[in-house]
């Protein structure tokens, strides 16, 4: 898996940027032939820092994220500007924008009537859950053959429910999705064994409490003065086996995964998220396995 230190932030936005080039040029030679209309999809779409957002998120699910990780987790929003900042021939058909909050709807806004007129008639901007808007938008591609559609979840925390995820089951999408592999889950299963958000675990992984905490825990027998005694372990290098799940649930969805998925490391060096992606085309797989051995 490729490493990424310092600026992850940096790091994952320009990779980004980089598979939507491609994806464009692949799609934009063969649009006319095939009537395609090509969607982006933005689960996160705030923008500005977050600060406040992201310490409350951090302590709901005990992240421990250092001030220095909450500085660069709450100024790298930059995938907005990016992706609509791209010159010709870059540009997609429509762009759905979504978040909860209406202080970060009105800065998209103010943004889009700023820099970005000239792309308002293609622009959506929802103030929806997540969740809700990605089956809508797998109910569209299953309806509309000819849409392609480019989707980006990179949230805070464990926001994405799997329900939402498996509903692109046989649609013509790409997605890229940051995984809290290391600051978020891994803090939420704990080393004794006691975890608290089982219902949140449940909804993330799509799998039910019982089968978790068979995969990542198991009973040590040890002798006391009473007899054999059982302890409840958590296997080690517990990251990666998060990271394993993952590809392994995305792959029930879409035919080709990323196996080697970025890395990005917080201010200690320490894993923190992975960025995954999936596709039903080897030709994605290929041009985004390509960006992470660039690296």
């Amino acid at each position: 898996m490729k490493k990424f230190g310092g600026s992850w932030t940096e790091e994952k936005l320009t990779a980004f940027e980089k598979y939507v080039k491609a994806y464009l040029t692949i799609l934009n030679k063969y649009k006319s032939k095939y009537n395609w209309q090509t969607i982006y999809f933005d689960g996160f779409a705030g923008f500005g820092e977050r600060i406040d957002e992201i310490s409350k998120q951090s302590t709901l699910f005990e992240l421990n994220l250092s001030d220095q990780d909450k500085q660069e987790y709450s100024v790298y929003k930059g995938s907005v500007e990016r992706v609509l900042g791209l010159p010709d021939p870059f540009k997609f058909d429509w762009y759905y924008f979504i978040e909860t909050k209406q202080d970060y709807v009105n800065q998209l806004n103010q943004l889009i009537g700023k820099k970005y007129e000239h792309l308002k008639s293609k622009i959506v901007i929802r103030r929806k859950d997540c969740n809700e808007q990605l089956i809508l938008l797998a109910d569209l591609l299953k309806k509309k053959k000819n849409y392609r559609a480019l989707v980006l979840l990179d949230p805070f925390g464990l926001q994405v429910n799997w329900k939402s995820i498996y509903d692109f089951k046989g649609t013509n999408s790409d997605i890229w999705i940051l995984l809290p592999s290391g600051v978020g889950i891994n803090r939420m299963l704990p080393k004794d064994g006691v975890i608290k958000y089982k219902n949140k675990l449940e909804s993330f992984f799509g799998l039910p409490i019982e089968k978790i905490e068979e995969i990542f825990y198991f009973n040590l027998k040890q002798m006391s003065l009473f007899g054999k005694d059982s302890i409840k372990m958590k296997i080690p290098n517990s990251i990666n086996k998060i990271v394993e799940i993952y590809i392994k649930q995305l792959q029930s969805v879409w035919k080709y995964v990323t196996k080697e998925p970025l890395v990005l490391l917080n201010s200690k060096n320490v894993p923190i998220f992975h960025f995954l992606f999936a596709s039903n085309k080897s030709a994605g797989l290929k041009i985004a396995s390509d960006i992470i051995k660039a690296k």
